[in-house]
C-alpha cells in the first residue's frame, strides 16, 4: 500500500524539530519518523548527535537511526537504499510518514529522489592521498566547471568526491540528475522552523553544555578506545571533532565546550541557506515554544 501523507519537519540544529515531530506523530497516530541526519546513522553516537531517546523509538516508529558502525564510511546514496527499504515498510503499513531533517542533503535525497552516482574508491585513495586541495580544485574545474559552481574551493571532501566520479565514470559530477536547487514540484509537504538568529545561538550554547551534563566527553573517549574507532566523517561529527581534540590534549575542557557552541553556530547558518533556498518550504516563525507553535501545523499537514 502507498505512504498516506509524507511531510517534512526541517530546521536548524536547536530549532526544536525533533519535538515537534514527535508531538505531531503521537497526536495524530500512525505515522513512522525518518530521521534525515548524517550522524545519527552512526551506533553509540547518542548524545552529541541529539538521538531520539529509546522512549521516543519506543513510542514512534524510527527510521534512519543506527544503520553504520561509526568506523565505516557511509554514503548518501548508501543512505537512500536504507530508506527506501523504510518506506516501503511503512506503505505497507499504510501508515504516513515524517521526515525530520537537519542534512539538507539527506532531506533533498529522500524528497527529489537523487540519482547517486558509484563509488571508485581507489581513484578515491589516490585523491585522498594529494595534499594540495588548490590543485585538484583546479583539476575539478578543468573537468567539470558546473561542478565547481556548487561548492567551496576549501571544501576537500567534496571536491575529492565530485573528480572521484568524474575521473571513474568517465561523466561530468554534474551531469548526474538535476541535484539540488532544482526544487521540482512535489507531493511532500515541507514546513521549516525559523528563528530569531540570535535567539537560536543562545539555544545552541544551551544544547551543548546539556551535552556535557550528560556525558558527551565519556561517549567520545569510549567510542575512541572501540578497536576500529571512528572513521573520518564521524570523526568531523559536530562536538565530537572538539572532544577528540580535548582527550587526545590538544585543548582544555572549556577550548573544546567553545568551539563546539562557536561551530555548531555556523553550521546552523550555514543549514539556514540551504533550507531558505527551497521555495516549497512554509516557514513558520517560532518564538517561544516550537512544540505550541509548530506542532498543531505539523499535525495538520500529516492529517
Amino acid at each position: 500500500m502507498a505512504i498516506q501523507k509524507s511531510v517534512v519537519v526541517l530546521g536548524p540544529t536547536a530549532s526544536g524539530k525533533s519535538d515537534v515531530a514527535m508531538a505531531a506523530a503521537t497526536q495524530r497516530g500512525e505515522v513512522h519518523i525518518i530521521a534525515a541526519d548524517a550522524m545519527q546513522v552512526y551506533t553509540r553516537m547518542d548524545i552529541g548527535t541529539a538521538k531520539p531517546t529509546r522512549t521516543d523509538r519506543d513510542q514512534v516508529i524510527h527510521h534512519g537511526l543506527d544503520l553504520a558502525e561509526p568506523s565505516e564510511r557511509y554514503t548518501v546514496a548508501r543512505y537512500m537504499d536504507d530508506i527506501a527499504l523504510a518506506r516501503e515498510t511503512i506503505g505497507a503499513q499504510n501508515a504516513a510518514e515524517l521526515i525530520v531533517g537537519g542534512t539538507g542533503l539527506y532531506v533533498t535525497a529522500i524528497v527529489d529522489g537523487l540519482q547517486m552516482p558509484g563509488e571508485w574508491p581507489e581513484i578515491r585513495a589516490a585523491l585522498e592521498a594529494r595534499d594540495d586541495t588548490e590543485a585538484l580544485f583546479a583539476e575539478l574545474f578543468a573537468l567539470d566547471p558546473g561542478a565547481t559552481t556548487k561548492m567551496e574551493p576549501n571544501n576537500r571532501r567534496r571536491i575529492i568526491r565530485a573528480l572521484e566520479v568524474c575521473l571513474g565514470s568517465g561523466e561530468k559530477f554534474s551531469s548526474f540528475g538535476e541535484g539540488i536547487g532544482s526544487y521540482s514540484p512535489t507531493s511532500t509537504t515541507l514546513i521549516g522552523l525559523r528563528w530569531n538568529r540570535d535567539v537560536l545561538r543562545a539555544r545552541i550554547a544551551q544544547r551543548v553544555n546539556i551535552m556535557m551534563e550528560r556525558g558527551l566527553v565519556e561517549e567520545v573517549r569510549y567510542l575512541l578506545a572501540e578497536p576500529n574507532g571512528l572513521a573520518f566523517t564521524a570523526r568531523q561529527a559536530l562536538g565530537y571533532k572538539e572532544m577528540i581534540e580535548h582527550l587526545e590534549g590538544r585543548w582544555s575542557l572549556d577550548e573544546a565546550v567553545a568551539a563546539t557552541i562557536l561551530r555548531t553556530q555556523q553550521f546552523a547558518i550555514r543549514q539556514d541557506r540551504w533550507f531558505r533556498r527551497d521555495p516549497r518550504i512554509q516557514w513558520v516563525d517560532v518564538h517561544e515554544d516550537p512544540m505550541e507553535e509548530v506542532t498543531p501545523v505539523v499535525a495538520a499537514a500529516l492529517e
